[in-house]
């Protein structure tokens, strides 16, 4: 028993040390039965097999029910701020996964980089702000830390989340909550279904609606500009009928609809108190109105006692409206809007063994994604000054005025003609549907070589084809300086006026659709070794993988196809259980390599002269660690450390002598370190209490030279929820006070330096829930 206890010891020390990434939920080992506490089995379902978590090798935090109910956690931003390496990028508009976001980290690419799917159903990028993300009647979580290309494809180079709601059961149960909360904010939930035929037919409705006035007020539209106005339905069936035996269907529909600020929800910060008093003075709406309809079908057949055919059918409609006002002025100078319908289909057909000494998966897969974008505003394009001189020189020397005589005059001219218009004002209209097409084999399992080394392999071939086109109109919506104001300089303004036309035609024009195929091999190996049946570590390879497709050039009204970028992954993890304990410590470190990276490059005739290259190689690495230990039944805790370092080993934007060399900056919002620690108690008088704080260094929030000026702050936000809870009239009733920012953290996510605005982190909120359940 001692040398036991030394080698627990040793092995839990290891794991704060070297550390990969806690799930809160990670108990997954069953402990003895004379353990003085027993830990609850979580199986993860993400990776197209069923499995615990100490069985799976990648690092994964699982956020269960009961962790969302304990912690009150009402969206997915909440698990964004509490899991070790992730971080909100520009307010709750994104997320990143070991430092890289789930868009881009450098603005290239129109492909995902991390993909939440909800119930079966990927969520495109641009509806993680105002889609089904709330965490209602919502049964698991699992976020997975690194590439899952193997198996989720195109869009999961970082990683991937899985928001899988409650499913039916075959006993009746019934779930309410009405909660108030500071802004004005109130809600109501409820949940529930049951048997409609026994064993073979069930259902279950969940429904949730709030309302929240926010906390910025326009003081120039006389309206709260952050205002939230959400509601969702659900319903589920699940069949398993007598006369199949082993065949199980669930099927889900559900829809969202979701009217709110814009996502870059500003707030002054030239007013006294700003944290405190929160103003914007834009006198353009800036509103986002997203409704999300999913349909999911699962079906899954027993073959016998080692083989399960099963399949998954799945529809998504995400219809958004956004306007924003882009000055951020009470002034009415530029604005804009985006309509944007992206309708989604997939197929996947998989077939699972699980014998002795071989588990496996092989699968099919076929998606199809139909995007409809629709953008228009009034857009003031700073004049592009070296562009005018350098065509003005390129055009007085080529007349045969001396080199030096003509960089002066450009330059003297220049100065008086942008002073005279110092923007174009441009009227932009857009329609760039894009149609891709996925179809994927892949193959994922482990062999046992002995009873304690296992052999871990997998693979996925992706096809893809990517159709795109841009149609564009642009109208110059301003007045042109008139020559007789320019002296001795007239007969150059007539030129220049008409270098501007020319240029905002540019912009005007359209491009024919065109298709692009690509073609990923992306294979996976690595080594498990069991040292213990509590006690593993283990080591993979494996291949990351985004699709390249064609990017707008605005400017030029071009549409410029770029490749694909790949990353070669390597991670060490461990998983350990220490039954004497109730605890589970569990780790991963990594290293990643990327190459071909998509980056955004400014070809030099404006500022929306840009395009997506393959220009960019950067690394990455760190590690993540997890505790999760039950003391009692009474009391447990859990506590998380992330470390992310990431860097641009070559990141070159711009042509000729303007030429920026990012090489070294890194990746934006990739905080070093993330901390989070919580912990529960029941009384046996009923009062139960949830104390937990999570801690985020600063960040950088942009890539490039002048990243020390551009950093969201480092916060430490303190939570907690305290209550009541008794069993009477039949049912189970719960009355609870909670807090988010407890201390009131002032913290910016983002600040701009052409307006005094800012993203302002969320302030202290309090709030009170009534919930019941029978």
């Amino acid at each position: 028993m001692k040398s036991r206890l030394m080698t627990a010891s040793a092995v839990g020390a290891w794991a704060l040390l070297a550390g990969g990434a806690w799930a809160a939920d990670a108990p997954i080992a069953t402990a003895p039965a004379d353990a003085p506490t027993a830990v609850e089995a979580v199986v993860v379902t993400g990776e197209k097999t069923n499995r615990s978590v100490q069985d799976t090798v990648t690092s994964v935090a699982v956020t269960t029910a009961a962790t969302i109910e304990r912690e009150q956690i009402r969206s997915f931003y909440d698990l964004v701020a509490k899991t070790a390496n992730m971080s909100e990028t520009y307010g709750k508009s994104g997320f990143t996964i070991r430092g890289v976001a789930n868009n881009n980290v450098s603005g290239g690419g129109t492909s995902g980089l991390a993909t939440v799917y909800v119930d079966g159903a990927a969520i495109p990028e641009r509806a993680m702000y105002g889609g089904p993300l709330d965490m209602w009647d919502v049964g698991q979580v699992e976020i997975f830390r690194g590439p899952q290309s193997t198996l989720q494809g195109r869009n999961a180079l970082a990683g991937a989340v899985i928001i899988r709601t409650t499913d039916p059961t075959f006993d009746w149960n019934f779930n309410s909550q009405v909660a108030f909360a500071s802004g004005d904010d109130r809600s109501i939930g409820l949940a529930g279904g049951g048997p409609i035929v026994d064993d073979q037919l069930a259902f279950r409705l969940a429904f949730h609606d709030r309302q929240a006035d926010g906390f910025i007020y326009n003081t120039v539209q006389k309206r709260d500009d952050d205002a939230v106005d959400t509601r969702s339905y659900r319903g589920k069936l699940l069949l398993t009928p007598t006369a199949l035996e082993g065949f199980k269907a669930i099927a889900t529909y559900s829809r969202n609809e979701n009217r709110s600020g814009y996502l870059y929800t500003y707030a002054r910060t030239d007013t006294p108190d700003y944290y405190d008093h929160r103003v914007s003075t834009t006198d353009s709406p800036n509103t986002s109105d997203i409704t999300t309809d999913i349909a999911n079908l699962e079906l899954s057949q027993s073959l016998g006692d080692r083989f399960t055919l099963s399949g998954a059918l799945s529809w998504s409609k995400v219809d958004l409206a956004q306007r924003y006002d882009v000055d951020l002025t009470p002034a009415r100078l530029s604005y804009g809007g985006q309509d944007e319908v992206v309708k989604t289909t997939s197929q996947e057909l998989r077939l699972n063994y699980d014998g002795e000494r071989f588990k496996g998966v092989v699968g099919l897969y076929h998606a199809k994604r139909d995007a409809d974008r629709k953008s228009a505003s009034l857009t003031n394009v700073p004049f592009p000054t070296a562009t005018l001189v350098s065509v003005l020189t390129s055009t007085l020397t080529g007349g045969g005025v001396p080199l030096a005589t003509a960089q002066a005059q450009a330059n003297a001219f220049a100065a008086l003609y942008v002073a005279a218009l110092p923007v174009i004002p441009v009227d932009y209209s857009s329609d760039a549907p894009e149609i891709v097409t996925t179809t994927a084999l892949f193959a994922d399992g482990s062999f046992d070589l002995t009873p304690k080394l296992s052999l871990l392999a997998g693979f996925r071939y992706d096809h893809e084809e990517n159709e795109q086109e841009s149609r564009q109109t642009a109208v110059f919506a301003g007045t042109y300086p008139t020559p007789a104001s320019f002296g001795p300089y007239a007969s150059y303004v007539v030129l220049v006026n008409n270098f501007v036309a020319s240029m905002v035609a540019q912009a005007g024009a359209s491009s024919p659709g065109a298709t692009r195929k690509f073609d990923a091999f992306l294979p996976k190996l690595g080594v498990k070794y069991a040292w213990t049946d509590d006690l593993s570590t283990s080591f993979v390879v494996q291949r990351g993988y985004r699709s390249g497709g064609s990017t707008v050039n605005a400017a030029r009204a071009s549409v410029v196809p770029y490749d694909q970028e790949f990353t070669w992954n390597y991670e060490l993890s461990l998983r350990s259980y220490l039954p004497q304990w109730g605890l589970t410590a569990n780790a991963n470190a990594y290293y990643v390599d990327w190459t071909d990276q998509q980056v955004i490059v400014n070809l030099g005739l404006n500022t929306y002269d840009y395009q997506v290259e393959n220009a960019g190689t950067s690394h990455l690495y760190g590690f993540e660690v997890e505790l999760n230990q039950r003391l009692s039944s009474k009391a447990s805790w859990w506590a998380s450390l992330g470390h992310t370092r990431t860097k641009f080993d070559e990141f070159r934007v711009g042509t000729g002598s303007d030429i920026r060399d990012l090489s070294g900056s890194e990746f934006p919002y990739a905080p070093h370190w993330t901390f989070a620690v919580g912990g529960d108690y029941r009384w046996d008088n009923g009062l139960v209490a949830n104390l937990n704080a999570n801690y985020r260094a600063k960040a950088f929030t942009e890539a490039g030279g002048e990243q020390d000026g551009r950093i969201a702050d480092a916060r430490t936000l303190v939570n907690g929820r305290f209550g009541y809870e008794t069993d009477r009239w039949g049912a189970n009733w719960g009355a609870y006070v909670f807090a988010k920012n407890l201390l009131n953290e002032k913290y910016k996510q983002y600040g701009r330096d052409d307006v005094p605005v800012a993203l302002l982190g969320e302030p202290r909120i309090l709030g009170v829930t009534l919930e019941t359940r029978w």
